[in-house]
């Protein structure tokens, strides 16, 4: 069975270190695992439930909500701001939450990891995202986790797709995310 997997990363920082992240994980997406990072988070506005009509709905929010219906799970990448979720990946997990009870979210595996400056590397802020994304209806895998402290100085001559111990760390996140996916009813039946 093929895995599809929807990356949503936290930080729109050209060349954030979790962006970087994500780009490790989908070149060393183990075989039979498909990575793809949604692009338009930055392009997502602001949840709010007056625009949240087949009318009205905005463009990149249906986006959004298509590719996460079309993905088997999702692996969010987040890092941590003054303590806790970025702003856009809160946002993101909203308009996923909605209709409430089911929205694209709803009965999804997700995975939650992440790099940060700090010396715990954003634990903070991956234990707020996978609370919102429980409330919000994600399965939340939570023996899935990897959470990258000093990254800016870890990340500062090598990538993280060329740190053996990142990848092995974000191979065993994708392997067990995967297999949850494949336990629930694929998106592609």
């Amino acid at each position: 069975m093929s895995v599809r997997i929807l990356a949503l990363v936290g930080s729109l920082r050209t060349g954030s270190t979790n962006s970087q992240l994500a780009v490790a994980a989908v070149k060393h997406a183990p075989g039979g695992v498909t990575i793809e990072v949604f692009e338009e988070l930055g392009d997502v506005p602001f949840y709010n439930q007056d625009i949240d009509t087949e009318a009205g709905l905005p463009a990149a929010a249906r986006r959004l909500r298509t590719a996460t219906g079309r993905a088997d799970a999702l692996l969010l990448f987040s890092p941590e701001y003054n303590g806790t979720i970025p702003a856009v990946l809160k946002n993101a997990i909203d308009w996923l939450s909605r209709p409430y009870g089911s929205g694209a979210i709803s009965g999804k595996p997700v995975a939650v990891v992440g790099a940060a400056l700090g010396q715990y590397g954003g634990v903070w802020a991956q234990d707020e995202a996978r609370k919102a994304v429980g409330i919000a209806g994600g399965a939340v895998v939570e023996d899935a986790k990897l959470s990258i402290p000093a990254s800016l100085a870890r990340f500062s001559k090598t990538h993280p797709a060329d740190d053996e111990e990142v990848v092995a760390g974000l191979i065993q996140v994708i392997e067990r995310l995967a297999a949850q996916a494949a336990q629930v009813a694929p998106a592609s039946a």
